[in-house]
């Protein structure tokens, strides 16, 4: 049984690697000349820069992937705990650390409303529930078929998922700085807290089970410990050419093309790359059904993301290595972005310092940064080669005016990616970050399936099936795999 891999995320690889243990003959293929699709790393002058995930959830899915071949993770890559997962700021200068600690949680909640500790526990409560139905329970499992989801309904309903995030949030919290905070979970997997199912409230408590991790030496040394695994169990892999189209006898897959010419035989195709633009690009000549079509076209995407990528020649101690700072509007803002498709100068980011962890991925005495700012997908219009420059002067000034002082003299290593590089180099529609928008009406069955509804021996990982986005989602979607192949 030959199966092709296209695109080499962490989904990509995690099916490869699952097929392989599985015995069928495995080759993964990546158009770039390095693997980790959006996990991707750059290195500039002694920096090193992870491209995407800096958070890491449920550590225990990529072990898992090493323990398949009876391998010890431990001699591939090295995760440790932070004590601190985020660090909260608000306009007003007020900071919130939140950690697993629950009685440091409870005292700083206090300070603010003492009135909402006992909404916050009960809230924890009910994200456990979640957790247990919406993760554990349904991650791993195919969605294929109308009935199995109609089964869940019920349970779904009683988990409230027809609420949102932040709606849920808001029913045990009253504080609107604490529920911010609560409800921007959604954020991290492309969904605006606003729209997006409660069922994704299931991360506040997937954080609690297992803790916020890093990847010493960065998310990329995650990637290159599961590529060394690949190459010892012998999975093929190709760099550097493309998949311009997945060729099919009748209606069952027979072949891919790449662009350099060759064509590779085989009997299924997984597909770790954007699923829309497997259908339109890679299937443009096979016929679809209306449903399909339709459901298709409906789908809503994700925000788009500006990441300012930054080194620096000083050594800013008092930042965490996560930091979460809010603009004085929530919701005006993320309407902005997710319905209005404008920029608004009212900014919110996130400041990922690994040197707060880490010292080895930028030179003695200096420190390395991204700046990761939610903006409006492509479907904007946005003129990136000239708002990309403005964007970056202003996200400078909101740091150095909260954050980071004198930062624009002390700068000697930058560079930004816009929803430009997400569209052109990782295929995604419009640009988007996360794929489809994680709302109720996109989730489990109704997002493209895993294994897909159009041809035989066609099957999909990643952020555009399901379970959806985030590094835990993409790793469970090949899990998927073991149940549909």
């Amino acid at each position: 049984m030959r199966s092709i891999v296209i695109g080499s995320g962490f989904g990509g690889i995690a099916a490869a690697l699952r097929l392989k243990a599985k015995k069928h003959d495995v080759i993964l293929i990546e158009k770039q000349k390095d693997l980790g699709g959006r996990a991707r790393v750059f290195k500039k002058n002694g920096f090193t820069f992870d491209a995407g995930p800096t958070v890491i959830t449920a550590p225990y899915l990529i072990n898992e992937l090493f323990e398949l071949f009876n391998k010890d993770p431990k001699n591939y890559i090295k995760i440790t705990p932070l004590n601190t997962w985020y660090r909260f700021i608000f306009e007003d200068g007020m900071k919130f650390d939140y950690s697993g600690n629950e009685d440091q949680m409870k005292d700083q909640i206090e300070k603010i409303d003492k009135n909402d500790v006992k909404g916050y526990e009960n809230l924890v409560k009910f994200t456990k529930k979640i957790f247990d139905k919406g993760f554990l329970e349904l991650a791993d499992v195919p969605f294929d078929k109308p009935l199995f989801m109609m089964k869940q309904l019920p349970a779904l309903v009683n988990l409230k998922s027809y609420k949102s995030v932040y709606s849920l949030v808001s029913s045990y919290i009253n504080n609107e700085k604490l529920r911010r905070m609560f409800s921007m979970h959604p954020l991290l997997v492309g969904g605006n807290p606003f729209t997006t199912t409660s069922i994704y409230g299931l991360i506040l408590y997937l954080e609690k089970k297992w803790g916020i991790h890093y990847s010493m030496g960065g998310t990329g040394e995650i990637i290159k410990g599961l590529e060394k695994l690949m190459i010892e169990e012998n999975i093929k892999i190709i760099k550097g050419s493309e998949v311009t189209s997945i060729n099919l006898n009748q209606n069952k897959i027979k072949s891919v093309q790449l662009n350099n010419q060759n064509e590779i035989d085989a009997d299924n195709v997984v597909c770790n790359a954007d699923p829309h633009a497997v259908y339109e690009k890679l299937l443009e000549n096979k016929k679809t059904n209306t449903i399909f079509n339709w459901k298709k076209k409906r789908m809503e995407y994700s925000m788009g993301l500006f990441v300012y990528y930054f080194g620096t020649k000083k050594i800013y101690e008092d930042v965490e290595h996560h930091t979460i700072k809010f603009g004085h509007k929530y919701k005006e803002h993320l309407d902005d972005i997710f319905e209005n498709k404008k920029l608004n100068e009212d900014i919110s980011y996130y400041l990922h310092r690994p040197t707060a962890t880490d010292k080895s991925i930028a030179p003695d005495g200096h420190d390395c940064f991204y700046v990761l700012v939610p903006v409006p997908n492509n479907q904007s219009n946005i003129n990136w080669s000239i708002e990309g420059d403005k964007l970056k002067e202003l996200v400078i000034k909101k740091m150095e005016n909260s954050l980071l002082p004198n930062l624009k003299d002390n700068i000697v290593e930058e560079f930004y990616l816009t929803p430009d590089y997400f569209e052109k180099e990782l295929n995604t529609k419009y640009g988007s970050g996360f794929s489809i928008q994680p709302k109720f009406s996109q989730s489990a069955y109704f997002r493209f399936h895993n294994k897909s509804e159009v041809c035989d021996g066609l099957y999909f990982v990643g952020a555009g099936t399901h379970p959806g986005a985030g590094v835990p989602g993409v790793l469970s979607s090949a899990k998927v795999l073991d149940k549909i192949l």
